[in-house]
């Protein structure tokens, strides 16, 4: 399982169109803290927050509704969902990672179920 730090990098979309990949900003939250704060307080991102590891989110006390996909440790989309504030999603058994961003723009970066994404950290 791919293991990274807290902190900014880019995720690349490889859809299955074969098309070329869709790069996004990406911020990393894989230490506790980090992941609990997640997106609570903001009103946009920009890009994605990539929360590793995690099998499930809930949007209490968000101001945004949020696209929320679920990786396996291959970081296969497994799962899609838009989630309004103050909602709990259902924990993916497979699911190791999980990518948040606003609601909306996951479909057009091709991020679907079967897609494919990579991380690449920024720095060293």
């Amino acid at each position: 399982m791919a293991r990274w730090r807290d902190g900014h990098g880019e995720l690349v979309v490889r859809g299955d169109g074969g098309g070329p990949p869709v790069r996004v900003p990406l911020e990393i939250a894989s230490s506790y803290r980090a992941r609990t704060r997640g997106l609570l307080g903001r009103d946009s991102l920009d890009g994605a927050l990539l929360l590793s590891p995690a099998g499930s989110v809930h949007t209490f006390r968000m101001r945004m509704p949020i696209d929320v996909a679920y990786l396996d440790r291959r970081l296969t989309v497994i799962a899609v969902r838009t989630m309004p504030p103050g909602r709990l999603g259902l924990p993916r058994v497979r699911a190791r990672h999980v990518i948040e961003a606003e609601a909306g723009v996951m479909e057009g970066w091709g991020l679907r179920a079967g897609a494919r994404v990579e991380v690449v950290r920024e720095g060293p």
